[in-house]
This record gives C-alpha cells, structure tokens and sequence, in this order.
C-alpha cells in the first residue's frame, strides 16, 4: 500500500524536482559556479481539470527528447500570434490586426524584476550639495537631485543581474552573452521620510529621448496639491501625456512610507504604502537607454543643505530593478503563429535558456544498404558538439551518433545517410505538459547570504 501510495503521489498529485540550470533565475536558481541548485515542488493533479494557464511557470516532456524533463514560463497561448520586439511580448490574432503588449500580473512582475547594484552607484546631479549616501539609501537636505547609474550611462541586460546575495562575484562572465541590450522597463522602491519643508520630491525615470515623472506633493505643498504622472515622449511635438490623482494628497510629514514607482510593458505606475496611486499608459518606445533620477524642491526654492529650513526627505532601503529583456536577435525563432493545443514558453533568464526560441530538430534520411528503396527518417534535437556526433570513420564514410525525440540512440555510416534540412520545433503541445511549479523549499548557503524558500509565480 505504501508503495501504491507513493506512486499515486509521484505521478499524478505532486513531485519534488531539482533545478539544473540557470535557465530560469532570478525565478528559479540552477549554477554550477555557486553550486547552488533550486528544489521544486510541482503541482500535478491541477492540469488534470485545467488548462495551462498564461505566464504559470511549467514542468513539460522535452518536445524533441521526451526523456527529459523542462521548466519554463508559459507565455504563449493556443490560438494566438506571439512576438518578440524591443526586449518585450507582444500578440495579436493571427495575421489580424494590431500587436498588444503582454502585461504582466503584479505576482509575477515580483518575481521576474531583477535587482541592480546600487550601493555606490547614485551620484549628485551639479550644483547640489547637501544630500549624501548613507548605509542603504539616500539622505537629501535642500534642493537637489541624485541619478542612478552614477556614470550617466544605460542600464543593461548585464547576466549576473537579479542573482541573489553574494553569488554574483561567483559567476563565470559569458562573453556575448551580458550587456548588450540597453532595458528600459525600470522599477525603484524603497521606505520614503519627508522632513516638513518638503514641497515636491519627482521620481524621474529616462528611457531615450523620453522623461517619465512620478510628482509626490510634500508637507510643504498646497493642501489642494495631487499626485502626478507625466510623460514627455521627446517627439519634438506637444507631446505631454498627464494623469492625476483624483483626490489631494500630501506626504506626512516624518511619516515614513514605502513607494514603488515603474515603467513596465509601456505602463507606469506608481504604488505608496502598497496601493496603486497612478497609472498611465505610453506608446511602445524604440530607444530603450535607461536611467533614473531623485529631485526634491524645498520650501522658498532653497539650495542649500540649511538644517533650519527643514526641506529634503530620507530614502531608505532603496532599491533599483530592471525587467528581463527577451532576446530577438541571433535567434531561430521570434514570431509564432501558435495552433490549438500549443504553447510557446521561454525560460525567465533569456540569455541563457533554451527555449522555444532556439529548438530545432536535425534530421536524416537513412538506408539499410546502398541503393535500397527503404528509407527511414530519423530527426533529434540539434545541438551543437552533443547531437548528432559525427566520427571520422572509414571505407563507409563517418560514423553518426543522433538521438531522437523519443531519447533512443541511432548509429549509423554517412554512406547510407543523406543530411536534410533542419526543422523548427518551438512548440509544447499539451499534452507533454506535466505540471505547474509551486514551491522552492531549498536550498539555503549562509556563506553565500542565500536562503531559497518561496512561492512560484
């Protein structure tokens, strides 16, 4: 009964799997340089009476090696045309209309941002003094402005972003990989004070030739004043879009608060003490160089860090974070046209995940003898130096070693084999779908300041 039992368990209610790559980070964590490898528990009576669901991260039988097992985000949907443009998903119906930008649900955009390095990398903009780094975050007296990077330069898609506690310093650098496209979808939260001369403080996101300005009204502003969001899309235009709060508000005074302000999926949106404040909706923007700046006007415009004036405010635990950038370029596939029954799904770590962006199947077309009419088709999943092995050989030309999609290992001489073209195979049907991932119960490296346990989402 026990054994009955712990099958019945395995294969149809819930398994534990280990994670081996880092295909999915900061979501889920696999690395052979930090050794550290996530342990997760699936979900697998619930596809039993649904469906995969959008943007559920999934376990699935490898469409080109059925032996194996995948992880992946599910972010393409039966019935449907997806698309990669600008480090973002877009869909639309197939061959109709226009593309809409996926937007991603609060859960998973806590789980996908990347967090940046951020000590030492704030600087004061010119002519401001007064404000000052302290142990995590800002401290600002007087007019002034503080903008992150501190070089002035982009914020990329740099590998070893998002990877948790001390393991970035433990990560082998992969060269073409990191650092090559600039990420304009931003996030910066952290705990806000407000001294009582505080008159406005602007959270300022750049992305290009574009200023996106998150206004919050200090102690010192007109009690009538709101909180605003605008953009100016750099067109060379009157091109200001404003939205309003629609009721007065004031930061209190020594009240501290926390604030989350960002631009993701061509949507910003500010949250204080949790709750959404703003929204507005922007034009997809081409030129996607990113940075972020603090500004803060004091009560009588003052200048100067004068302790008396009271004008300024504290920034503690601030934190910066950059959204993954779906790679398009260098690829097989970007645009699906997905049939009913399919999914598309990408790994979250898109510079390192091979997903449906990258399967092909490589194929051959092999005969038991020379000029002999049967002919079999043999296809497995091409990679590189690991299948199919192609040996030199002899007097029947070059010995090759293809293992299919069903995990079997075929050898066979180049004479009585004909190379055809490969094949893209970016598709999971559903019925290789196995499971959703719940849980990452392990592991935990106190030498490292990691400590893996959450919910998937």
């Amino acid at each position: 009964m026990a054994i009955v039992v712990a099958i019945l368990l395995k294969y149809f209610i819930v398994e534990a799997y280990k994670i081996p790559t880092g295909s999915m980070q900061p979501t889920l964590m696999g690395n052979t340089d930090t050794g550290i490898f996530d342990r997760v528990l699936v979900d697998k009576l619930s596809y039993h009476y649904r469906d995969p669901e959008r943007w559920e991260v999934a376990v699935f039988k490898y469409p080109l090696n059925r032996t194996k097992n995948f992880i992946k985000r599910i972010v393409g949907m039966p019935g449907e045309e997806l698309m990669i443009r600008h480090g973002d998903l877009w869909t639309r119906t197939p061959g109709e209309g226009e593309w809409t930008i996926l937007r991603r649900p609060r859960p998973v955009q806590l789980e996908v941002w990347k967090e940046l390095e951020t000590a030492r990398n704030w600087k004061p903009s010119p002519g401001t003094s007064g404000w000052s780094l302290s142990e995590n975050g800002l401290r600002a007296r007087g007019n002034g402005s503080m903008r992150f990077p501190r070089d002035g330069s982009a914020i990329m898609d740099n590998y070893t972003d998002g990877y948790p506690g001390d393991t970035p310093s433990k990560i082998r650098h992969r060269a073409g990989r990191s650092g090559q496209h600039a990420v304009g979808d931003l996030r910066l939260a952290g705990t806000l004070t407000a001294l009582p001369g505080l008159e406005e403080l602007v959270l300022e996101f750049k992305e290009g030739r574009r200023s996106y300005r998150f206004s919050l009204p200090g102690p010192a502003a007109d009690p009538q004043a709101t909180a605003r969001v605008s953009a100016t899309l750099g067109t060379g235009q009157v091109d200001l879009l404003e939205a309003s709060g629609r009721f007065p508000f004031r930061l209190a005074a020594g009240e501290a608060v926390e604030i989350d302000a960002q631009n993701m999926d061509d949507l910003l949106s500010l949250r204080v003490a949790g709750d959404v404040l703003l929204e507005l909706e922007i034009a997809p923007a081409t030129h996607q160089a990113a940075s972020i700046a603090i500004h803060a006007l004091g009560e009588n415009g003052a200048d100067s860090a004068d302790s008396a004036n009271g004008s300024g405010a504290d920034l503690d635990e601030l934190r910066v974070f950059r959204d993954i950038y779906y790679l398009s370029d260098n690829v097989k596939v970007w645009n699906w046209p997905i049939p009913e029954g399919h999914y598309v799904v990408l790994g979250d770590n898109t510079q390192d995940s091979a997903d449906s962006r990258e399967w092909t199947f490589a194929r051959y077309e092999v005969r038991p003898e020379v000029g002999s009419d049967e002919v079999q088709v043999l296809r497995g999943d091409y990679r590189p130096r690991e299948n199919p092995i192609v040996l030199p050989g002899g007097e029947d030309g070059p010995q090759i070693f293809l293992r299919d999609e069903w995990g079997e290992l075929h050898t066979f001489p180049g004479r009585l084999a004909r190379k055809l073209a490969p094949t893209q195979a970016s598709l999971v049907p559903r019925e290789l779908v196995v499971g959703r991932a719940v849980l990452v119960f392990w592991p935990m490296a106190p030498s490292l300041s990691v400590y893996r346990m959450h919910w998937v989402h």
